[in-house]
C-alpha cells in the first residue's frame, strides 16, 4: 500500500490531473503519487466510498483531491460527462491526464467472448481514453501545453493464448500513444504510456501466489507494486520527462527484454 507522507520536493506542483479508475489498485497508486508531488487531483470510478476514501487519504496528508462518481462503461456521454465534472471538481482545465481505468476482462479462449464483453472492453479501454483526449486537448493546446499518460499492459506487447481481447485493447491503446504524440507535441502536449507487467495489489492479494510464478523466471524474478508503476506515471509526467515523447514505458521487472 503506498503510503502519503510529506514530500520536499513536489514535482507537479499546479498541475491539475485526472486519473480515471482509481479508487484502487494501480490507479489508486497514482492518485496518490501524483497528489504527493503537488497536483490537485481528480480520483474518478465506479465505487463512491472507495473514491471517498483515497480522496481523505490525501487530505489527510495535507495534497488536494476531490472524487467524481464515474462509469465509463456507459459510453460517450458518461465520458463526456466525467470530463466536465472533472473540470469543475479543480476548478480550470484538466492539464494532465492519466487513462488508467480497464475491464479485466477473464481469461477465455477465443470462443468463449461474446459481443456484450467485447463492447465493454472496447468501452471502457479504448473509447474512453480518445473521447477524454479530444475533450481536454484543446484547453491544453490554449494553455500552452499538458501531459496524457495512458496505462496499458505487457499484454498488449505479446500474445496470449487466453487474453487476446483484453491484449487487443492494450495494444490498440500503445498505438494510440504513439500517434498522439506524434500529432501533439508541435502543440506542447507530452503523450507517453506506462505498461505494467505482472504487479501485486491490495485487491488481487489472493493472487500474489500465482503473480509470483509468473515471474520468478524474469530477470528480476519477482512481480512488481502498484507503487512502482505509480513512480514511472510520475517520472512521465514530470519535468524530468519533457523529451519524451510516444514511448510505451515497460515497467515488468524484465519481463519483456527476456521474451
Amino acid at each position: 500500500m503506498t503510503d502519503v507522507t510529506a514530500f520536499s520536493t513536489p514535482r507537479l506542483t499546479g498541475r491539475r490531473a485526472l486519473v480515471t479508475g482509481s479508487t484502487s489498485g494501480i490507479g489508486r497508486s497514482i492518485a496518490l503519487a501524483l497528489a504527493g508531488e503537488g497536483a490537485a487531483v481528480v480520483v474518478s470510478g465506479r465505487n463512491t466510498d472507495a473514491g471517498t476514501a483515497v480522496v481523505e487519504e490525501v487530505r489527510s496528508a495535507g495534497g488536494a483531491a476531490h472524487f467524481v462518481h464515474a462509469d465509463l462503461s456507459g459510453g460517450g456521454p458518461a465520458t463526456i460527462e466525467l470530463a466536465k465534472a472533472a473540470c469543475e471538481a479543480v476548478g480550470g482545465p484538466i492539464d494532465l491526464l492519466v487513462n488508467n481505468a480497464a475491464v479485466l476482462v477473464p481469461a477465455q479462449s477465443l470462443t468463449e467472448a461474446d459481443e456484450r464483453i467485447i463492447d465493454a472492453a472496447l468501452s471502457v479501454n479504448v473509447k474512453a481514453p480518445a473521447l477524454l483526449v479530444a475533450a481536454f486537448v484543446p484547453a491544453m493546446v490554449e494553455a500552452g501545453g499538458g501531459v496524457i499518460v495512458n496505462i496499458g499492459s505487457i499484454s498488449g506487447a505479446v500474445g496470449s493464448p487466453v487474453s487476446a481481447l483484453y491484449g487487443a485493447t492494450k495494444a490498440a491503446l500503445h498505438s494510440l500513444t504513439a500517434s498522439w504524440a506524434a500529432e501533439l507535441a508541435s502543440k506542447g502536449i507530452r503523450v507517453n504510456a506506462v505498461a505494467p507487467g505482472p504487479t501485486m495489489t491490495d485487491e488481487n492479494a489472493a493472487f500474489h501466489d500465482m503473480l509470483r510464478s509468473l515471474t520468478v523466471s524474469t530477470p528480476e524474478g519477482r512481480p512488481g507494486t502498484s507503487a512502482e508503476v505509480a513512480d514511472a506515471v510520475v517520472f512521465l509526467a514530470s519535468e524530468q520527462a519533457t523529451h519524451i515523447h510516444g514511448v510505451t514505458l515497460p515497467v515488468d521487472g524484465g519481463y519483456l527484454a527476456a521474451r
